[in-house]
Protein backbone atom coordinates (compact mmCIF):
# COMPACT_ATOMS: atom_id res chain seq x y z
CA UNK A 1 0.00 0.00 0.00
CA UNK A 2 0.77 3.55 -0.16
CA UNK A 3 2.11 4.69 3.17
CA UNK A 4 2.86 8.35 1.67
CA UNK A 5 -1.20 9.88 2.39
CA UNK A 6 -1.87 7.71 5.41
CA UNK A 7 -0.30 8.83 8.53
CA UNK A 8 1.67 6.23 10.48
CA UNK A 9 2.11 8.26 13.33
CA UNK A 10 -1.14 8.92 14.59
CA UNK A 11 -2.56 5.63 13.68
CA UNK A 12 -1.29 4.32 17.12
CA UNK A 13 -2.93 6.77 19.33
CA UNK A 14 -6.07 6.10 16.65
CA UNK A 15 -6.33 2.60 17.75
CA UNK A 16 -5.85 3.09 21.44
CA UNK A 17 -8.60 5.63 21.38
CA UNK A 18 -11.18 3.06 19.00
CA UNK A 19 -10.33 0.44 21.64
CA UNK A 20 -11.02 2.12 24.77
CA UNK A 21 -14.72 3.28 23.14
CA UNK A 22 -15.14 -0.19 22.47
CA UNK A 23 -14.14 -1.40 25.97
CA UNK A 24 -16.19 1.27 27.45
CA UNK A 25 -18.89 1.01 25.71
CA UNK A 26 -19.76 -2.99 25.76
CA UNK A 27 -19.38 -4.13 29.57
CA UNK A 28 -21.60 -7.31 29.12
CA UNK A 29 -20.15 -8.47 26.46
CA UNK A 30 -16.74 -7.76 28.14
CA UNK A 31 -18.34 -9.18 31.30
CA UNK A 32 -19.81 -12.41 29.43
CA UNK A 33 -15.98 -13.32 27.71
CA UNK A 34 -14.14 -13.47 31.05
CA UNK A 35 -16.84 -15.26 32.33
CA UNK A 36 -16.61 -17.86 28.98
CA UNK A 37 -13.08 -18.51 29.68
CA UNK A 38 -14.02 -20.04 32.56
CA UNK A 39 -15.73 -23.07 30.44
CA UNK A 40 -14.97 -21.92 26.76
CA UNK A 41 -11.62 -22.84 25.16
CA UNK A 42 -10.37 -19.46 24.80
CA UNK A 43 -13.65 -17.10 26.09
CA UNK A 44 -15.98 -18.56 22.88
CA UNK A 45 -17.73 -21.54 21.53
CA UNK A 46 -15.65 -21.18 18.46
CA UNK A 47 -11.71 -20.30 17.95
CA UNK A 48 -12.86 -17.46 14.74
CA UNK A 49 -14.87 -15.83 17.58
CA UNK A 50 -12.12 -14.30 19.34
CA UNK A 51 -10.59 -12.61 15.86
CA UNK A 52 -13.35 -9.52 16.27
CA UNK A 53 -10.83 -6.20 16.67
CA UNK A 54 -11.61 -5.12 20.33
CA UNK A 55 -9.80 -7.73 21.73
CA UNK A 56 -12.98 -9.50 22.51
CA UNK A 57 -16.41 -10.47 20.52
CA UNK A 58 -19.60 -8.79 20.92
CA UNK A 59 -22.00 -11.05 22.66
CA UNK A 60 -25.33 -11.84 20.15
CA UNK A 61 -28.49 -10.70 21.81
CA UNK A 62 -31.45 -11.14 18.83
CA UNK A 63 -30.29 -10.76 14.73
CA UNK A 64 -33.34 -10.12 12.41
CA UNK A 65 -32.83 -9.25 8.05
CA UNK A 66 -29.67 -6.91 8.11
CA UNK A 67 -29.79 -6.03 11.64
CA UNK A 68 -27.62 -7.19 15.15
CA UNK A 69 -28.11 -6.38 18.41
CA UNK A 70 -25.38 -7.12 20.98
CA UNK A 71 -26.11 -7.93 24.47
CA UNK A 72 -25.37 -4.34 25.60
CA UNK A 73 -28.05 -2.95 23.10
CA UNK A 74 -26.15 -1.65 20.86
CA UNK A 75 -27.90 -2.38 16.99
CA UNK A 76 -25.67 -2.66 14.01
CA UNK A 77 -25.94 -2.50 10.13
CA UNK A 78 -24.52 -6.27 9.45
CA UNK A 79 -22.57 -6.50 6.78
CA UNK A 80 -20.50 -9.01 7.68
CA UNK A 81 -23.42 -11.55 7.79
CA UNK A 82 -21.78 -14.69 9.76
CA UNK A 83 -19.39 -14.82 6.75
CA UNK A 84 -21.90 -15.67 4.56
CA UNK A 85 -23.93 -17.86 6.53
CA UNK A 86 -26.44 -15.44 6.66
CA UNK A 87 -26.35 -14.12 3.10
CA UNK A 88 -30.49 -14.54 3.38
CA UNK A 89 -30.56 -12.27 6.46
CA UNK A 90 -30.89 -13.16 10.02
CA UNK A 91 -33.80 -15.08 10.45
CA UNK A 92 -35.81 -15.19 7.12
CA UNK A 93 -39.06 -15.51 7.56
CA UNK A 94 -39.93 -18.32 4.83
CA UNK A 95 -36.99 -19.92 6.36
CA UNK A 96 -37.61 -19.86 9.71
CA UNK A 97 -41.39 -20.86 9.41
CA UNK A 98 -39.94 -23.67 7.70
CA UNK A 99 -37.54 -24.80 10.14
CA UNK A 100 -40.04 -24.34 12.92
CA UNK A 101 -42.57 -26.53 11.31
CA UNK A 102 -40.56 -29.18 10.68
CA UNK A 103 -38.93 -29.17 14.16
CA UNK A 104 -42.47 -30.06 15.49
CA UNK A 105 -42.44 -32.87 12.82
CA UNK A 106 -39.00 -34.21 13.71
CA UNK A 107 -35.77 -32.87 13.10
CA UNK A 108 -33.52 -36.28 12.19
CA UNK A 109 -34.63 -39.78 11.39
CA UNK A 110 -32.22 -41.20 8.56
CA UNK A 111 -34.76 -40.78 6.47
CA UNK A 112 -34.81 -38.79 3.28
CA UNK A 113 -37.37 -35.79 3.10
CA UNK A 114 -39.79 -34.91 0.17
CA UNK A 115 -37.59 -31.34 0.86
CA UNK A 116 -33.95 -32.58 -0.46
CA UNK A 117 -35.93 -33.66 -3.45
CA UNK A 118 -36.64 -30.07 -3.96
CA UNK A 119 -33.77 -28.74 -3.08
CA UNK A 120 -32.06 -30.90 -5.26
CA UNK A 121 -34.23 -30.01 -8.09
CA UNK A 122 -33.42 -26.25 -7.54
CA UNK A 123 -29.78 -26.74 -6.98
CA UNK A 124 -29.59 -28.39 -10.44
CA UNK A 125 -31.58 -25.62 -11.91
CA UNK A 126 -29.25 -22.98 -10.76
CA UNK A 127 -25.84 -24.72 -11.39
CA UNK A 128 -26.44 -27.24 -14.07
CA UNK A 129 -24.92 -30.57 -12.52
CA UNK A 130 -26.75 -32.81 -10.57
CA UNK A 131 -26.46 -35.89 -8.06
CA UNK A 132 -26.59 -33.82 -5.12
CA UNK A 133 -25.81 -34.97 -1.80
CA UNK A 134 -26.12 -33.04 1.44
CA UNK A 135 -23.80 -32.42 4.38
CA UNK A 136 -23.67 -29.50 7.33
CA UNK A 137 -21.13 -27.39 5.74
CA UNK A 138 -19.26 -26.85 2.80
CA UNK A 139 -16.23 -28.53 4.18
CA UNK A 140 -17.87 -31.69 4.52
CA UNK A 141 -18.82 -31.23 1.08
CA UNK A 142 -15.25 -30.30 -0.24
CA UNK A 143 -14.09 -33.02 1.82
CA UNK A 144 -16.25 -36.02 0.58
CA UNK A 145 -15.98 -34.31 -3.13
CA UNK A 146 -11.98 -34.95 -2.89
CA UNK A 147 -12.09 -38.06 -1.55
CA UNK A 148 -14.76 -39.16 -4.71
CA UNK A 149 -12.34 -37.82 -6.79
CA UNK A 150 -9.41 -40.10 -5.66
CA UNK A 151 -11.75 -43.07 -6.10
CA UNK A 152 -12.52 -42.55 -9.12
CA UNK A 153 -9.51 -41.31 -10.83
CA UNK A 154 -7.10 -43.69 -8.98
CA UNK A 155 -4.81 -40.72 -8.18
CA UNK A 156 -3.36 -39.31 -5.21
CA UNK A 157 -2.58 -35.45 -4.90
CA UNK A 158 -5.20 -32.49 -5.75
CA UNK A 159 -4.38 -29.19 -6.69
CA UNK A 160 -5.33 -26.10 -5.25
CA UNK A 161 -3.99 -22.36 -5.73
CA UNK A 162 -2.11 -20.40 -3.37
CA UNK A 163 -3.59 -18.92 -0.50
CA UNK A 164 -7.24 -21.08 -0.85
CA UNK A 165 -9.30 -21.46 1.43
CA UNK A 166 -12.29 -24.57 1.45
CA UNK A 167 -12.72 -24.45 4.86
CA UNK A 168 -10.82 -27.07 7.19
CA UNK A 169 -9.72 -29.23 4.61
CA UNK A 170 -6.41 -30.84 5.55
CA UNK A 171 -5.04 -31.01 1.83
CA UNK A 172 -5.92 -27.55 0.78
CA UNK A 173 -3.59 -25.97 4.30
CA UNK A 174 -0.49 -25.02 1.37
CA UNK A 175 1.17 -22.87 0.09
CA UNK A 176 4.11 -22.30 -1.75
CA UNK A 177 7.94 -21.45 -0.52
CA UNK A 178 9.20 -20.62 -3.49
CA UNK A 179 8.22 -24.08 -5.74
CA UNK A 180 8.06 -25.86 -2.67
CA UNK A 181 4.86 -26.53 -1.45
CA UNK A 182 4.23 -26.58 2.80
CA UNK A 183 1.58 -25.81 5.15
CA UNK A 184 0.14 -22.72 5.65
CA UNK A 185 1.82 -20.72 8.43
CA UNK A 186 0.26 -21.55 11.78
CA UNK A 187 -1.76 -24.73 10.41
CA UNK A 188 -2.80 -26.23 13.50
CA UNK A 189 -1.82 -30.31 13.60
CA UNK A 190 -1.44 -31.41 9.94
CA UNK A 191 -1.92 -34.95 9.54
CA UNK A 192 0.89 -35.49 7.20
CA UNK A 193 3.54 -33.29 4.88
CA UNK A 194 0.91 -31.34 3.37
CA UNK A 195 3.55 -31.50 -0.28
CA UNK A 196 2.53 -35.66 -0.21
CA UNK A 197 -1.11 -34.95 -0.81
CA UNK A 198 -0.96 -31.26 -2.40
CA UNK A 199 0.04 -29.23 -5.61
CA UNK A 200 -0.26 -25.45 -5.61
CA UNK A 201 -0.07 -22.95 -8.13
CA UNK A 202 -0.60 -19.18 -8.36
CA UNK A 203 -4.42 -18.33 -9.31
CA UNK A 204 -3.94 -16.76 -12.93
CA UNK A 205 -1.04 -18.86 -14.03
CA UNK A 206 -1.98 -21.13 -16.51
CA UNK A 207 1.82 -22.23 -17.47
CA UNK A 208 2.80 -23.83 -13.61
CA UNK A 209 -1.26 -25.26 -13.95
CA UNK A 210 -0.30 -27.16 -17.10
CA UNK A 211 3.24 -28.03 -15.47
CA UNK A 212 1.56 -29.28 -12.62
CA UNK A 213 -1.22 -31.08 -14.30
CA UNK A 214 0.90 -32.94 -16.81
CA UNK A 215 2.21 -36.08 -14.48
CA UNK A 216 -0.95 -36.90 -14.46
CA UNK A 217 -1.13 -37.80 -10.85
CA UNK A 218 -3.79 -34.69 -9.61
CA UNK A 219 -7.13 -36.38 -8.97
CA UNK A 220 -8.89 -32.74 -8.63
CA UNK A 221 -8.35 -29.13 -8.89
CA UNK A 222 -10.32 -27.53 -6.25
CA UNK A 223 -10.88 -23.51 -6.77
CA UNK A 224 -13.16 -21.13 -6.27
CA UNK A 225 -14.27 -19.25 -9.25
CA UNK A 226 -12.56 -16.50 -7.28
CA UNK A 227 -9.94 -16.25 -4.69
CA UNK A 228 -11.99 -14.91 -1.93
CA UNK A 229 -10.73 -15.76 1.91
CA UNK A 230 -7.49 -13.72 1.20
CA UNK A 231 -9.63 -10.53 -0.72
CA UNK A 232 -11.52 -11.28 -3.46
CA UNK A 233 -8.73 -11.82 -6.77
CA UNK A 234 -10.65 -12.08 -9.61
CA UNK A 235 -10.18 -14.57 -12.65
CA UNK A 236 -8.27 -12.91 -15.34
CA UNK A 237 -10.17 -13.03 -19.09
CA UNK A 238 -9.80 -16.68 -20.47
CA UNK A 239 -8.50 -17.82 -17.23
CA UNK A 240 -11.32 -20.40 -16.73
CA UNK A 241 -11.14 -21.07 -20.06
CA UNK A 242 -7.66 -22.50 -19.93
CA UNK A 243 -8.63 -24.39 -16.56
CA UNK A 244 -11.28 -26.08 -18.15
CA UNK A 245 -9.05 -27.33 -21.19
CA UNK A 246 -6.20 -27.92 -18.81
CA UNK A 247 -7.76 -30.56 -16.61
CA UNK A 248 -9.99 -32.39 -19.27
CA UNK A 249 -6.67 -32.78 -21.57
CA UNK A 250 -4.99 -34.23 -18.40
CA UNK A 251 -7.77 -36.77 -17.17
CA UNK A 252 -8.25 -34.22 -13.97
CA UNK A 253 -11.41 -33.32 -12.42
CA UNK A 254 -12.67 -29.74 -11.64
CA UNK A 255 -14.48 -29.05 -8.59
CA UNK A 256 -15.77 -25.44 -8.55
CA UNK A 257 -16.12 -24.29 -4.68
CA UNK A 258 -19.33 -21.71 -4.70
CA UNK A 259 -18.97 -21.06 -1.21
CA UNK A 260 -18.60 -17.37 -1.11
CA UNK A 261 -18.85 -16.85 -5.05
CA UNK A 262 -22.78 -17.60 -4.22
CA UNK A 263 -22.41 -13.86 -4.34
CA UNK A 264 -22.04 -13.22 -7.99
CA UNK A 265 -25.96 -14.57 -8.77
CA UNK A 266 -28.69 -17.21 -8.23
CA UNK A 267 -26.61 -19.59 -9.77
CA UNK A 268 -22.87 -17.99 -8.60
CA UNK A 269 -20.38 -17.86 -10.91
CA UNK A 270 -21.18 -21.31 -12.47
CA UNK A 271 -24.28 -19.62 -14.17
CA UNK A 272 -22.67 -15.93 -14.33
CA UNK A 273 -19.56 -17.35 -16.28
CA UNK A 274 -20.84 -20.41 -17.94
CA UNK A 275 -18.38 -22.27 -16.06
CA UNK A 276 -18.70 -26.18 -16.71
CA UNK A 277 -17.19 -28.01 -13.29
CA UNK A 278 -17.25 -32.12 -12.83
CA UNK A 279 -18.43 -31.45 -9.17
CA UNK A 280 -19.74 -28.35 -7.68
CA UNK A 281 -19.63 -27.33 -3.63
CA UNK A 282 -21.51 -25.21 -1.53
CA UNK A 283 -22.69 -24.45 1.90
CA UNK A 284 -23.16 -21.64 4.31
CA UNK A 285 -25.66 -19.74 3.11
CA UNK A 286 -28.29 -21.97 1.54
CA UNK A 287 -29.53 -23.14 4.76
CA UNK A 288 -30.63 -19.41 5.70
CA UNK A 289 -28.38 -19.41 8.64
CA UNK A 290 -29.14 -23.76 9.74
CA UNK A 291 -25.94 -25.30 9.28
CA UNK A 292 -26.26 -26.78 5.36
CA UNK A 293 -23.69 -27.94 2.79
CA UNK A 294 -23.74 -29.73 -0.70
CA UNK A 295 -22.34 -30.98 -3.65
CA UNK A 296 -23.48 -32.01 -7.30
CA UNK A 297 -22.16 -34.10 -9.73
CA UNK A 298 -22.05 -34.24 -13.33
CA UNK A 299 -23.67 -37.44 -15.04
CA UNK A 300 -20.18 -38.76 -16.07
CA UNK A 301 -18.90 -38.53 -12.86
CA UNK A 302 -22.38 -39.74 -11.20
CA UNK A 303 -21.59 -43.01 -13.72
CA UNK A 304 -18.36 -43.44 -12.88
CA UNK A 305 -18.62 -43.28 -8.83
CA UNK A 306 -21.38 -46.26 -9.53
CA UNK A 307 -18.94 -48.08 -11.23
CA UNK A 308 -16.58 -48.35 -8.43
CA UNK A 309 -18.23 -51.70 -6.95
CA UNK A 310 -15.65 -52.13 -4.35
CA UNK A 311 -16.35 -48.71 -3.10
CA UNK A 312 -18.55 -48.85 -0.05
CA UNK A 313 -20.14 -45.06 0.03
CA UNK A 314 -22.73 -46.02 2.24
CA UNK A 315 -20.91 -47.43 5.06
CA UNK A 316 -17.08 -47.20 6.45
CA UNK A 317 -15.83 -45.00 2.87
CA UNK A 318 -15.98 -41.90 5.05
CA UNK A 319 -18.29 -40.64 2.23
CA UNK A 320 -21.56 -38.32 4.73
CA UNK A 321 -22.33 -38.38 8.54
CA UNK A 322 -25.04 -39.11 10.45
CA UNK A 323 -26.70 -36.31 10.32
CA UNK A 324 -25.76 -35.12 7.10
CA UNK A 325 -29.06 -34.46 4.93
CA UNK A 326 -31.29 -34.33 8.07
CA UNK A 327 -34.64 -33.48 7.63
CA UNK A 328 -34.46 -29.97 9.17
CA UNK A 329 -31.52 -28.56 7.24
CA UNK A 330 -32.99 -29.80 4.08
CA UNK A 331 -36.81 -27.72 5.13
CA UNK A 332 -34.25 -24.37 5.31
CA UNK A 333 -33.12 -25.27 2.33
CA UNK A 334 -36.04 -25.36 0.44
CA UNK A 335 -37.48 -22.68 1.56
CA UNK A 336 -34.16 -20.61 1.55
CA UNK A 337 -33.28 -21.13 -2.04
CA UNK A 338 -37.21 -21.34 -2.86
CA UNK A 339 -38.36 -17.97 -1.23
CA UNK A 340 -35.28 -16.27 0.36
CA UNK A 341 -32.22 -15.91 -2.18
CA UNK A 342 -34.16 -16.09 -5.89
CA UNK A 343 -33.30 -14.25 -8.46
CA UNK A 344 -34.58 -11.48 -7.56
CA UNK A 345 -33.33 -10.89 -4.02
CA UNK A 346 -30.09 -10.67 -6.01
CA UNK A 347 -31.36 -8.02 -8.37
CA UNK A 348 -31.59 -5.89 -5.53
CA UNK A 349 -28.63 -7.00 -3.36
CA UNK A 350 -26.06 -6.41 -6.93
CA UNK A 351 -27.01 -3.09 -7.61
CA UNK A 352 -26.14 -2.56 -3.33
CA UNK A 353 -22.79 -3.48 -3.79
CA UNK A 354 -22.40 -1.61 -6.59
CA UNK A 355 -23.43 1.52 -4.44
CA UNK A 356 -21.41 0.18 -1.36
CA UNK A 357 -18.53 0.00 -3.88
CA UNK A 358 -18.84 3.06 -5.43
CA UNK A 359 -19.37 4.93 -2.11
CA UNK A 360 -15.88 3.95 -0.57
CA UNK A 361 -14.09 4.47 -4.42
CA UNK A 362 -15.67 8.16 -4.23
CA UNK A 363 -13.80 8.33 -0.81
CA UNK A 364 -11.09 7.04 -1.79
CA UNK A 365 -10.14 9.52 -4.70
CA UNK A 366 -11.11 12.57 -2.24
CA UNK A 367 -8.84 11.11 -0.40
CA UNK A 368 -5.96 10.51 -2.71
CA UNK A 369 -5.24 7.27 -0.91
CA UNK A 370 -3.79 4.42 -3.76
CA UNK A 371 -6.65 1.94 -2.84
CA UNK A 372 -8.93 -0.08 -4.80
CA UNK A 373 -12.32 -1.87 -4.53
CA UNK A 374 -13.24 -5.11 -5.94
CA UNK A 375 -16.89 -6.16 -6.20
CA UNK A 376 -18.10 -9.77 -6.92
CA UNK A 377 -22.02 -9.89 -7.04
CA UNK A 378 -23.29 -8.92 -3.89
CA UNK A 379 -19.98 -8.29 -2.27
CA UNK A 380 -17.32 -5.56 -2.21
CA UNK A 381 -14.28 -4.55 -0.62
CA UNK A 382 -11.89 -2.79 -0.34
CA UNK A 383 -7.97 -3.00 -0.11
CA UNK A 384 -4.55 -1.20 -0.16
CA UNK A 385 -2.98 -0.84 -3.66
CA UNK A 386 -3.75 1.16 -6.36
CA UNK A 387 -3.97 -1.83 -8.34
CA UNK A 388 -5.72 -5.52 -7.98
CA UNK A 389 -3.74 -8.32 -6.77
CA UNK A 390 -3.57 -11.24 -9.16
CA UNK A 391 -2.88 -14.00 -7.07
CA UNK A 392 -3.40 -14.96 -3.38
CA UNK A 393 0.80 -14.11 -2.85
CA UNK A 394 0.09 -10.59 -3.91
CA UNK A 395 -3.18 -10.16 -1.95
CA UNK A 396 -1.95 -11.36 0.96
CA UNK A 397 1.43 -8.69 0.90
CA UNK A 398 -1.37 -6.15 1.23
CA UNK A 399 -2.32 -6.89 4.68
CA UNK A 400 -1.92 -4.21 7.30
CA UNK A 401 -2.96 -5.44 10.75
CA UNK A 402 -2.90 -1.78 12.34
CA UNK A 403 -4.70 0.11 9.54
CA UNK A 404 -7.13 -2.90 9.50
CA UNK A 405 -7.71 -2.95 13.25
CA UNK A 406 -8.31 0.45 13.13
CA UNK A 407 -10.92 0.23 10.50
CA UNK A 408 -12.59 -2.47 11.80
CA UNK A 409 -12.87 -0.59 15.04
CA UNK A 410 -13.83 2.51 14.01
CA UNK A 411 -16.69 1.12 12.07
CA UNK A 412 -17.74 -1.24 15.46
CA UNK A 413 -18.10 1.83 17.34
CA UNK A 414 -20.49 3.40 14.99
CA UNK A 415 -22.45 0.68 14.42
CA UNK A 416 -21.43 -1.05 11.33
CA UNK A 417 -20.48 -4.79 11.71
CA UNK A 418 -17.75 -6.07 8.92
CA UNK A 419 -16.51 -9.20 8.59
CA UNK A 420 -13.30 -9.34 10.62
CA UNK A 421 -11.06 -10.62 8.64
CA UNK A 422 -11.46 -8.39 5.43
CA UNK A 423 -12.61 -5.51 4.73
CA UNK A 424 -15.39 -6.83 3.06
CA UNK A 425 -19.21 -6.30 3.02
CA UNK A 426 -21.97 -8.92 2.13
CA UNK A 427 -25.45 -7.40 0.74
CA UNK A 428 -28.53 -9.52 1.84
CA UNK A 429 -32.36 -9.54 0.79
CA UNK A 430 -32.66 -7.15 3.69
CA UNK A 431 -30.45 -4.47 3.00
CA UNK A 432 -31.26 -1.26 1.75
CA UNK A 433 -29.64 1.93 0.21
CA UNK A 434 -29.51 4.03 3.58
CA UNK A 435 -27.49 0.92 5.49
CA UNK A 436 -24.89 1.22 2.46
CA UNK A 437 -25.14 5.17 2.80
CA UNK A 438 -24.34 4.82 6.36
CA UNK A 439 -21.10 2.91 6.02
CA UNK A 440 -20.31 5.50 3.41
CA UNK A 441 -20.25 8.23 6.14
CA UNK A 442 -18.43 5.98 8.77
CA UNK A 443 -16.27 5.29 5.91
CA UNK A 444 -15.32 8.84 5.21
CA UNK A 445 -15.24 9.74 8.78
CA UNK A 446 -12.21 6.86 9.23
CA UNK A 447 -10.46 7.99 6.26
CA UNK A 448 -10.70 11.29 7.30
CA UNK A 449 -8.80 10.59 10.67
CA UNK A 450 -6.47 8.07 8.97
CA UNK A 451 -4.72 10.79 6.71
CA UNK A 452 -4.88 13.05 9.34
Amino acid sequence: MSSATVDRSRLEGLVARELERFVESNPRSHELFERGRGTLLGGVPMSWMAKWAGGFPLFLREATGARVVDVDGHEYVDFCLGDTGAMAGHAPPATVAAVADQAARGVTAMLPSEDSIVAAEELTRRFGVRGWQFTLSATDANRFAIRLTREITQRPKILVFDYCYHGTVDETFATLDGERVVARSGNVGPPVDVSLTTKVVQWNDPDALERALAPGDVACVLAEPALTNIGIVLPEPGFHDVLRELTRRNGTLLIVDETHTFSAGPGGCTAAWGLEPDLLTIGKSIGGGVPAGAYGVSDEVAERIAARDDADYEDVGGIGGTLAGNALSLAAVRATLSEVLTGEAFARMIPLAARFAAGVADVIEEAGLSWHVTELGCRAEYRFSAVPPRNGAESAALADDELERFLHLFALNRGILMTPFHNMALMSPATSELDVDLHTRVFTEAVGDVIG
